[in-house]
């Protein structure tokens, strides 16, 4: 995790404690705190917001997807859609957080590669059990794209940053162009494709997560990261312009069907064209309903251009007083130590789904030995939403108690290992 000295590379504890640095110093030092904890405000939030869809995941009593037109309903969707922002915020500012680091150059791409490594080991391990409580590989999800993001990244940072700004906005804008490519058309390399564009099964796994184009949301989040060295005056100007912006595009290409999203769905959970329902409610889903799988322009479009608007905002929050002392400064010990999170709230939301079957008399046992899916949920399983957004709030209250732990751990310690946590 970046620290506030390794971004001004200035001992900021030794001149805050011996309150003798003029106001020259003093002032770029409170603006890049202010910066970062807005960083780590956004990825802290979605961090929070990130377990209530896999808390649904695991106490959900509904055998269809959320956003499937035919059976959805408004609370239902949008409890899934705000977990929408959650995987963009997550690889944008991943590369953010890289171009802010201290490490520059060679050690940058080193430490980018081994760590994308370690994400996908840890994928595969530790993050599969605790979905399904059995040793399998199971699926290539977030945390193994992250990884595998990591790894490219960590080639393109050893160029320009125009090149590489070019590269990610390009890779995001262009990608759509090949939905029309089918995996089948590449004959005994159809894995491949799955694995680069296409969702589906390969080589034993399911890639959930193609690379393409979570590698160019990354590689735009490191460009972004130059936005944020700029004077804050300047730099919020272009935060809100940049992300009103987006959001004005997604309005415009969503609401024409001109381009950025598969006019038939590419996933079970998709409505392919924005279309007027027999409802208003329908038609407002179907607006926001894009594809995630893989996340086409306007899904990106309209998770990134709020996320954006929210750092500028986040910037003004005075953390020591107020709401900011009582609830976001919560939030910001979530975005300080997102992997050590992430890892407690699966294995978490798994057990609490165990418990809540046995305390409410609903079948326990095929939560010990697989992964769930929605046509695995046994009769009788399952509870409402008012249920799932209860243990979704205990989940966070519960895990701030070993993250704060965790955050002080990693700020009064340097060692080597913690940056991999």
């Amino acid at each position: 995790m970046t620290s506030l000295g390794d971004v001004l590379d200035v001992p900021v504890e030794k001149l805050i404690a011996e309150h003798v640095a003029p106001r020259a110093v003093l002032a770029p030092v409170a603006a890049a705190a202010a910066r970062l904890d807005s960083v780590d405000l956004l990825r802290g939030l979605v961090m929070a917001i990130m377990a209530l869809d896999h808390v649904r995941d695991f106490l959900t009593y509904v055998r269809f997807a959320p956003e499937d037109m035919r059976h959805t309903y408004p609370a239902l969707f949008f409890t899934r859609w705000i977990t929408h922002f959650c995987a963009p915020v997550f690889f944008f500012l991943a590369g953010t957080a890289a171009y802010l680091s201290k490490k520059k150059g060679a050690a940058l791409s080193d430490f980018l590669w081994k760590r994308g490594v370690w994400l996908m080991v840890l994928q595969f391990t530790i993050l599969q059990f605790a979905w399904t409580f059995i040793p399998t590989p199971g699926s290539a999800t977030v945390i193994w794209a992250l990884g595998a993001c990591m790894v490219i990244l960590a080639v393109l940072v050893r160029l320009p940053l125009v090149w590489v700004a070019t590269i990610g906005v390009g890779t995001i804008a262009l990608h759509n162009l090949l939905d029309g490519v089918s995996p089948a058309s590449f004959g005994s390399w159809a894995g491949f494709w799955m694995t680069l564009h296409k969702p589906g099964p390969t080589s034993g796994l399911f890639v959930l997560y193609p690379l393409v184009p979570w590698f160019g949301v990354m590689a735009a989040g490191y460009a972004f990261g130059a936005i944020l060295k700029k004077p804050e005056a300047l730099r919020r100007r272009i935060l809100v312009w940049l992300g009103a912006g987006m959001i004005a595009t997604f309005v415009l290409l969503r609401a024409t069907n001109l381009y950025g999203n598969p006019a038939q769905a590419l996933a079970y959970s998709s409505s392919g064209d924005f279309a007027v329902q027999p409802s208003l409610a329908l038609t407002v889903i179907s607006f926001f309903n894009v594809e995630k799988y893989p996340p086409s322009l306007q899904y990106i479009l309209m998770t990134l251009g709020p996320a954006i608007l929210l750092l500028a905002w986040f910037e003004k929050i005075d953390l020591k007083r107020g709401l900011g002392r009582v609830f976001w400064d919560k939030i910001l010990v979530f975005g300080r130590v997102p992997m050590f999170y992430y890892t407690l709230h699966i294995y978490l939301a798994h057990l609490l789904a165990i418990a809540s079957a046995y305390v409410f008399g609903q079948s326990a046992g095929w939560l010990w030995h697989g992964a769930f899916k929605f046509n695995r949920i046994p009769e009788g399983y399952g509870h409402g939403l008012p249920y799932v957004y209860f243990i979704w709030i205990s989940v966070v209250v519960m895990l701030y108690f070993p993250c704060k732990w965790f955050a002080l751990v990693k700020a009064r310690r340097k060692d080597w290992w913690l940056s991999y946590l």
